[in-house]
């Protein structure tokens, strides 16, 4: 069994004289056009077919501009279902007016969830760092007790009862880390101390 299958666009135009002229005096028109354009549609899908009647309408002298909003205009009417318009939308990942304020809303909080997350990770990495340079300082010797501020041993209840507020989990893990690095630095500092304190009596 064969089966074959063409499609056509064809345009004709014509000029007849009129007022005893014979000829065509406008240098920006040609008199007459005819255009035939033809494929094979057996194979043809429909995002194809739209292609194909795009080369012909430019053909017929229509602006691109045009010819997009003329395609726009078979989803976005009076006479479509929303339900279908907003697959289309997905699928081009399109945004209806009436959603905007929704998107926007949206947006902004993502945005100050992220400022939170920055603030808390930017701190963490600030603890990290100081808790590097005290490591250092006590490998070297130079970490003089008499400056340092009262130390405190914080317990898990401690650190939970400071991330009570956190916006959500994320949030909420991320101040933990914070406060439990915060942590570490006070008690290894709270070691330091004492062993500082043992050598200056004699003590091992």
């Amino acid at each position: 069994m064969t089966y074959e299958a063409t499609v056509q666009f064809k345009f004709d135009a014509t000029f007849t004289p009129t007022y005893g002229s014979s000829s065509f005096a406008d240098d920006d028109f040609v008199p007459e056009e005819h255009y035939l354009i033809t494929a094979p549609a057996g194979d043809l899908n429909c995002k194809q077919y739209f292609k194909l009647f795009e080369k012909f309408l430019l053909c017929v002298g229509m602006h691109p501009t045009s010819i997009r909003s003329g395609a726009m205009s078979l989803v976005f009417n009076d006479y479509v279902n929303e339900s279908d318009q907003r697959k289309v939308c997905k699928e081009y990942e399109l945004t209806m007016d009436e959603d905007l304020r929704g998107k926007f809303e949206e947006w902004k909080k993502l945005e100050d969830e992220f400022k939170t997350i920055k603030t808390v990770s930017d701190n963490v990495e600030a603890m990290y760092w100081k808790n590097k340079y005290i490591e250092e300082l006590a490998k070297q010797g130079g970490l003089d007790s008499v400056h340092q501020p009262e130390s405190h041993q914080y317990t898990e209840e401690e650190m939970d009862a400071m991330c009570d507020a956190a916006a959500n989990v994320a949030e909420h893990e991320k101040c933990k880390e914070y406060n439990m690095r915060e942590a570490e630095y006070y008690n290894q500092r709270a070691k330091l101390d004492l062993q500082q304190q043992n050598n200056l009596i004699g003590l091992d």
